[in-house]
């Protein structure tokens, strides 16, 4: 296979022009998985607001007070992951518009947006593998 006057192989372009529209086209996957994600009962928002008071599995005996705790340690775990998930997908689409258009090329938002969720995936990671996780106003609950 030859190459064009500027050292690029001949049909690299057109490979080029392949990667780019493959890139724009699981964007908007990826865009759409995010849409449905935002929409469903698994959207951070719905599971945030889904708690059960503590009184509703009785009063005076250990096993109710234990069952409220189990519960809202599972909703925390629950509502992180659904955010984390959230966070994770939209990092990816921008990856993918970086990628596509180069990272430099990005507008400054969606550049501090992307490290801003890179910075927050680390730190919820780092709590994991410490035993705890972070609830969603920024406190400490033990692992399950």
């Amino acid at each position: 296979m030859g190459h064009d006057p500027y050292g690029v192989p001949m049909g690299a372009t057109s490979d080029f022009k392949r990667a780019a529209e493959t890139l724009t086209e699981f964007k908007k996957r990826v865009d759409g998985i995010l849409d449905r994600l935002g929409e469903s009962e698994a959207a951070n928002s719905r599971l945030s607001s889904r708690e059960v008071p503590k009184a509703s599995y009785g009063t005076g005996f250990a096993e109710a007070e234990d069952l409220a705790l189990q519960y809202e340690k599972v909703h925390t775990h629950l509502t992180n992951l659904s955010k984390t998930f959230g966070d994770q997908i939209e990092a990816m689409g921008i990856a993918v518009l970086g990628a596509d258009i180069g990272f430099d090329n990005l507008e400054d938002d969606l550049k501090r947006r992307f490290w801003n969720i890179h910075q927050n995936t680390a730190q919820h990671s780092a709590d994991g593998e410490q035993g705890e996780a972070s609830t969603p106003n920024g406190t400490k609950s033990e692992s399950l």
